[in-house]
């Protein structure tokens, strides 16, 4: 037993399915054919035992007197054997060709009880008679018998008739079983099948029953949202091994610039120690300088470095007004008045022209790195002279005051719902504006618009990258509008904090 259940234990689900399916419905069919046998023989044996005890002997049956006249005539196939006040076997009633009941020929041999029906053999032969020993006048008693031919016959030809519907459900259970459960585990099998064409390479399949209503149709769906997520994450993935690789190239291209002209007036001082003190200053100030691109770039590396860690960064009210006018006023120094620099109001009107505080919470040295960023930016992509505004004001996000995505409008962080309060620094230029698929990339690390320009030209292009991640870890976000011939739109987007959460009241400037 332990054997055939380890063998089942180890079959396919299939196999398993169908030959416990077909072992419970057999079971069951056997089960109502037994107890259909058990009733037909109990009533058939229940109208024999009836017989035997409404027998009444006939009116001429004298047993103390005679034996039995041959003119006595009983009922059907009884049979009645007398026994006398000694217990010794006088005669016996009854006709017809079947051997009778084995009987022994005194009372003492019989193994019955007066009263009492029981079963016993034929004197020859298969048959069973069914006998019930009864007292007699005078001390004399009989045992009056009935055979069991018919009850037998009729229990054989059911046994036989249960063998073969036995049989029949047997085969039609396997077969229909096989059927069924080869329709139900359908679905598996073409799971199975997409799981194998997954696993050879294709990460676009997903498993066709997704029905909610079944077993198999929501594991499909379980199965297809994990998959969907795995090749999200192997995307993922391969873009974050792709930009780090890229990353990588661009710093040591950015560092391989600066190194080869350090390493070239060194060799050059070492070749030739007796040069003119002019071309001796001449060279020093070439590796001072490329040194401060290379100090200047590995501080700019060590800063997103720091930025990707999710720095811990001050949270103090910050008046964003004061920080874009201090960042214009840097900006005025720093360019020596070519470029004409204004502050104004986000939101100006005729009526109105006056600038209005706006307060986040978050780091203002940092806030203010990234306007003097794009402020730097602006002043050095555009011809000189190029008005530059600057704007800053409280509003909502949506397509056209910022903070949402719209056709055109570029932006490294996802969007706050819109309607959501929002302050907005803008660093407005007049200048060619960027094509699209420039536009896209101007948020990536060492990305340049102009791939010739020199640090000294346009800097590495990590600037933009600091300034976006920054403006992500306070919670907001860098975006960019822009179009060939309109300028350029950077906009810095920031939660706007309340009056009663800074505990200070709006004034004006």
């Amino acid at each position: 037993m332990s054997r055939w259940w380890r063998t089942l234990r180890h079959r396919s689900l299939r196999g398993r399915l169908v030959w416990g399916v077909t072992l419970l419905a057999a079971a069951a069919v056997l089960t109502a054919q037994t107890i259909g046998y058990v009733v037909l023989r109990s009533w058939l044996l229940d109208r024999v035992d009836q017989q035997l005890t409404e027998f009444g002997l006939p009116a001429r049956a004298d047993l103390p007197a005679r034996p039995a006249p041959e003119s006595v005539t009983l009922p059907s196939d009884f049979r009645v054997t007398f026994y006398d006040a000694s217990g010794a076997e006088r005669s016996t009633l009854g006709s017809g060709q079947k051997p009778g009941p084995r009987l022994p020929s005194s009372t003492s041999g019989l193994k019955l009880t007066k009263g009492r029906q029981t079963t016993t053999p034929a004197e020859s032969g298969d048959g069973h008679w069914r006998v019930l020993w009864r007292e007699g006048a005078d001390h004399t008693s009989y045992v009056v018998a009935l055979p069991l031919d018919t009850l037998e016959g009729a229990t054989d030809k059911l046994l036989a008739l249960n063998a073969a519907v036995f049989a029949v459900a047997v085969v039609g259970l396997i077969a229909l079983g096989r059927w069924v459960v080869r329709l139900g585990l359908l679905p598996l099998t073409r799971m199975e099948h997409s799981a194998q064409d997954i696993t050879a390479g294709d990460l676009s399949l997903r498993l066709p029953d997704t029905d909610p209503h079944t077993e198999t149709g929501r594991l499909g769906t379980v199965l297809n949202d994990m998959l969907d997520r795995l090749q999200q994450a192997l995307q993922q993935r391969e873009l974050s091994e792709g930009r780090l690789r890229r990353f990588v190239a661009d710093a040591g291209h950015e560092l391989r610039t600066p190194l080869t002209s350090v390493q070239g007036f060194a060799e050059l001082a070492l070749r030739h120690p007796d040069r003119p003190a002019a071309q001796r200053r001449e060279g020093d100030e070439q590796v001072a300088r490329n040194a401060e691109r290379m100090n200047l770039l590995v501080d700019d590396l060590l800063l997103l470095a720091k930025l990707d860690q999710e720095p811990a960064y001050r949270r103090v009210p910050v008046d964003l007004l004061s920080v874009a006018a201090d960042a214009v006023s840097a900006a005025a120094v720093r360019a020596g008045g070519k470029p004409r620099v204004t502050l104004s109001p986000l939101h100006e009107t005729a009526d109105d022209a006056e600038l209005d505080v706006v307060e986040t919470v978050g780091d203002p040295d940092r806030l203010l790195q990234v306007v003097n960023n794009l402020l730097a930016n602006a002043l050095v992509h555009t011809p000189p002279g190029t008005p530059v505004d600057v704007r800053v004001g409280g509003t909502r996000a949506g397509a056209a005051a910022g903070g949402f995505d719209r056709p055109g409008r570029t932006s490294a962080a996802p969007p706050p719902a819109e309607g959501t309060a929002i302050c907005v620094i803008e660093v407005a230029d007049q200048g060619a504006g960027l094509p699209p698929e420039e536009a896209k990339r101007v948020f990536e690390r060492f990305y340049r618009v102009d791939p010739s320009r020199s640090r000294d030209q346009g800097g590495s292009g990590l600037g933009l990258a600091i300034a976006s991640a920054i403006a992500q870890g306070h919670g907001g976000r860098l975006e960019l509008d822009t179009e060939v011939g309109s300028g350029c739109v950077f906009r810095l987007v920031l939660p706007l904090v309340s009056d009663e959460d800074t505990g200070r009241g709006r004034h004006r400037r």
